[in-house]
Parts: structure tokens; sequence; C-alpha cells
């Protein structure tokens, strides 16, 4: 949370290629400070060094994708992101199970394994242009259009591009407020609303079953351990599937039909499950293997569904419906809140499944109900649209054009 806050306010002054750069950096030293660690005291020095470095990529990462893509790519380029997520978990995972089973530096083998994937974006970073709207911004107009020439292609006629692009940073420039001071105004509602919502609603998907607690779930419905960390691979390769499926699809058929198709198929796990554990467990027996196989493959349809709309749409559209002007503290508010919300459903899960049983399942369901309705009614469709015309779409919504100001700077239709 601290490195995405801190992240928001810096970016905007160094650009989103250095905070991606300075966020790989962090992450590692962390893993090469884990792996060495003597005392207690350098492993928590070094977690603190990967949480700064996971919110300096995590709020810089989407945005920059969101910049950089053409229109028409725009969401299978930002789905990139979760889905290189998704197969991070996958791989660590399966080196936990295997550095587990080696004594003594095991341990130091699964934590400096970290550095690798780290040491990729540093090096990646420091190869790849800024965006043409972060050099904007910093007045750096020679060296924004030649990054938008280079990533649109030698030939390709950028001067209409460019032109809105510079737009946006005028209109940015006749207001000496700050990013997060602005977003709390009238006009800006619909991007604040947003940068709670989307969090809000991502942790309210239950998706902490599958993605923190998949193994004791297993273990709880009859499944012994090696079986139940076999079923967590199963977890994440149907996220996986569900990312790239998304990312091939939102582009084409836009983001509303996905929430909507999500929606209804995590509601209909959810129910289902909490009527198998509801009345399968509690009498002192372990689940039929039948029901516990049932369970496996609703959870698998589960996480594959949420990949398909919330997990993927979540970078996806906060990533590209800001306003240039609020674009750091948008993005830095909902990754933040995110992951500390994580860290809250982290501490209260267990207890929760305790409390309320099968009945958690169906909490869960209630608010797939909410959250999937405020998508069809509250989301505007994004498919194809420039980021600098995203005022317009805004302006033009049956709700929130009672806020947003109709400043059109690019063709909405592109």
């Amino acid at each position: 949370m601290v490195g995405t806050l801190v992240a928001s306010r810096v970016t905007r002054r160094v650009g989103r290629q250095a905070i991606m750069l300075i966020g790989g950096s962090m992450f590692l030293v962390g893993a090469l400070i884990n792996a060495a660690a003597a005392n207690i005291a350098m492993l928590i020095i070094g977690r603190m060094l990967l949480g700064l470095g996971l919110g300096f990529s995590g709020q810089a990462t989407p945005v920059y994708l969101a910049e950089m893509a053409p229109p028409r790519w725009r969401g299978g380029f930002i789905s990139g992101f979760p889905l290189f997520i998704s197969v991070g978990y996958l791989i660590a995972n399966l080196i936990n199970y295997g550095t587990s089973r080696i004594p003594l530096w095991g341990w130091r083998l699964s934590l400096g394994l970290a550095a690798l994937p780290a040491a990729v974006m540093v090096a990646g970073a420091a190869f790849i242009p800024d965006t043409p709207s972060s050099l904007v911004m910093r007045g750096k107009h020679d060296l924004a259009r030649a990054a938008l020439q280079r990533v649109r292609g030698k030939g390709v006629d950028v001067d209409a591009e460019f032109r809105d692009i510079l737009a946006a940073a005028e209109h940015d420039r006749r207001n000496d407020d700050g990013a997060f001071r602005r977003i709390l105004r009238r006009e800006y509602r619909p991007y604040l609303v947003m940068a709670v919502a989307f969090p809000v609603f991502l942790n309210l998907t239950g998706v902490a079953v599958t993605a923190f607690f998949s193994p004791i779930l297993f273990r709880t419905v009859g499944f012994e351990s090696e079986a139940a960390l076999m079923g967590a691979v199963i977890l994440g390769l149907m996220n996986i599937g569900g990312i790239l499926g998304s990312g091939f699809a939102m582009d084409r058929y836009g983001r509303r039909l996905l929430f909507m198709i999500g929606g209804a198929l995590m509601f209909a796990c959810q129910v289902a499950m909490a009527s198998i554990v509801g009345s399968q467990l509690g009498h002192g027996s372990k689940m039929a293997k039948g029901y516990a196989v049932t369970v496996l493959v609703l959870t698998c349809a589960f996480s594959a569904s949420f990949s398909w709309s919330w997990g993927a749409l979540y970078w996806a559209i906060p990533g590209e419906i800001y306003p240039v002007e609020v674009r750091s503290a948008g993005q830095g508010v909902a990754v933040a809140l995110n992951l500390g919300l994580n860290f809250v459903q982290a501490q209260c899960f267990l207890a929760m499944l305790c409390c309320f049983k099968y009945g958690t399942f169906l909490f869960y369901a209630c608010w797939l109900v909410v959250m999937t309705a405020f998508a069809v009614a509250f989301v505007p469709e994004t498919k194809g649209v420039p980021l600098e015309s995203m005022g317009h779409v805004f302006a033009r919504h049956w709700y929130w054009g009672r806020f947003v100001k109709d400043q059109k700077f690019g063709d909405v239709s592109t």
C-alpha cells in the first residue's frame, strides 16, 4: 500500500518507466536479502522491499500498458499484467512445493528465485521508452512524439493521436491542484467511485476462497495434502486460461459482456458450493468422494470465471478510464485499496468460514449480484475508445453525465 501511494505521488515527475525500474530494483534487492538472510531482521527488511516493489510496479505497469497500446487492442495488452501475475503464482506454488523437500537451505532457494523475474523486469524497463502521455506531462514533446512513432510503427501517421495527447496535457496544466486533491472534485466523482468500487468488489467476489486457502478448502472437503496441492495447481491453470480468454474477448465483444457472463457463472458456482458444503459437512465425517470432486470442479469453474471477468477487468478498466490529470491518483487509490483489502481478507476469512460455514459462499454470492448489476448499470463500455476520449464516454453516460463535462480530445469510434 505504501509503495503504491508513494509511486502515485512521484510518477508524474519521473515517468512510468522510472517507476517500473525502481519497483523492479527494490524487488530484486529484497529477494537477494531474503535469500541471504542471517536473522529475522534481514527477512523483515527483504519483505518490506518486496512489498514496496510490488506497490510501485502495480501502480505503474497497467497505466503504462494502457498509454502505449493501440485503442483497439488495449484490453489484451493490459490483461498481460494479470496473466503474468497468475503465471508467477503458479510457478511460485510449484517452487515452494519442490523446495519444501530440501532440508536446511530449501527456503533460501525458494525466496532467492524471486530475483530472476525481478532481474528480467529491471532489464526490460531499462530498454523501453516512457509513454508519450508521461513525456508530454513533463514537457518533453519531441521525445513523446518519437516514443509514439516508435510504438505505432514507422510510416504510421500519429499526428492526430499526438494532438489529442497534447490537448489532454494542456487541459491538465490549467489547474495547479495535485491529482489526489483533484480527484475529490465533483467533476471527477465517477473516477473516484470506480477507484473505490473496483477493489472493493474484487475482494467481495469470494476470490479469497481460491487464491489464499484452496489447499485448506480441499483438505476440508476430503482431499489429502498432496491432492490439495494439485488442486491449487489446477486452479492456477484455470486462472491463466480465464485471463487468456478474457484478453482475446474484451477487445472483440466489450468489457460489459465479460462482467455479465463471469458474474452469472461465479454466482452459480458459489450457490452450488454452498449447497454441497452445507449438506455434506458438519456431521463429523469426511465428504463423499463424488461430492469432493464436484467441489473441485466448481472451484475450478469459479476460478476461470473470476479470471475471465473481474480478475482481468480490474486491471484493464481502472488502467484506462482515468483522465491524464488524475490517472496516477486513481490507479494508486485502486491498487492500494486492493492490497489493504487483501490483507483484511487474509486475516478474517478463516474465522468467517468457521463462523458462517456454508453461509460464507452465499455471502459472496449475494455480493456477486450487486457488483454485476453495478457493472452493467454504471461502468461505461470502453472497448476501442482512445484514452483521451474517455471523458466523452462518461459525459454521455445516463448517470455520470451529470458530473462530467464533455471534453472530447479524440475520435470515440476508433
